[in-house]
């Protein structure tokens, strides 16, 4: 487990080059319109979110890719990643997923794992390849996802509530048994059928965001 947790670390490192940090995903609209203004309402977003969220229809996708990537299957690869893609309804957030999904290959690639066929993968199919690439079993691989987005979505709060960094902190370990809970879920279930998606809101919000008159953000 030592060489696989260490993996791990560095896969959702804050020094990863994949510019994850200049995006909110919507957050930005939230904090603007007053929504979330202290950590409970952040909290209780974020825990949402990955309940019935779009995060956890990717997370839900990660081995379904990753089978689809070790067996060369190019076309069932390229099809559920555009299939994830397609669920973004704002074109800030289908960018985003290009940009961090081409970052995460280019960067596999230096280090010596390049895509045997160039497929334009977003975030989750690129993140699923750095799986196969560094040998990381599919629950603690989904596990990570999640970590890593609430992370995220917990830098940008303390930018924007604003929270303070040991408050982020309370709030990323109270949401770690809700992040085990739904990983284990989502690999007990599966993509077939597909996870419904219940971030409305979200998606408003992400919508929202290309209209704001000053912004921190690129979603």
């Amino acid at each position: 487990m030592g060489l696989e947790l260490l993996r791990l670390f560095q896969l959702v490192s804050p020094a990863l080059p994949v510019g994850a940090f200049s995006y909110s995903e919507g957050l930005e609209v939230l904090v603007q319109a007053g929504r979330l203004s202290a950590a409970p309402a952040v909290r209780a977003w974020l825990e949402a979110e990955l309940r019935r969220g779009l995060v956890a229809v990717e997370a839900a996708a990660l081995p379904a890719l990753m089978e689809a990537l070790a067996r060369g299957d190019w076309d069932a690869a390229g099809d559920r990643d555009g299939w994830l893609l397609a669920q973004r309804e704002a074109a800030e957030l289908r960018a985003q997923q290009r940009q961090m999904g081409q970052s995460l290959l280019q960067l596999l690639a230096d280090l010596g794992w390049p895509l045997p066929r160039p497929l334009p993968l977003g975030f989750t199919g690129a993140w699923a390849w750095a799986g196969l690439c560094l040998e990381l079993a599919p629950l603690p691989l989904l596990e990570a996802y999640l970590h890593g987005w609430t992370a995220n979505q917990l830098s940008a709060a303390v930018r924007l509530v604003p929270l303070g960094p040991t408050e982020a902190q309370r709030l990323q370990l109270g949401l770690a048994p809700v992040i085990v809970e739904r990983a284990e879920a989502l690999l007990a279930s599966g993509v077939d059928p597909a996870p419904w998606n219940a971030g409305v809101g979200a998606g408003l919000a992400q919508l929202r965001h290309a209209e704001l008159y000053s912004r921190l953000f690129r979603s």
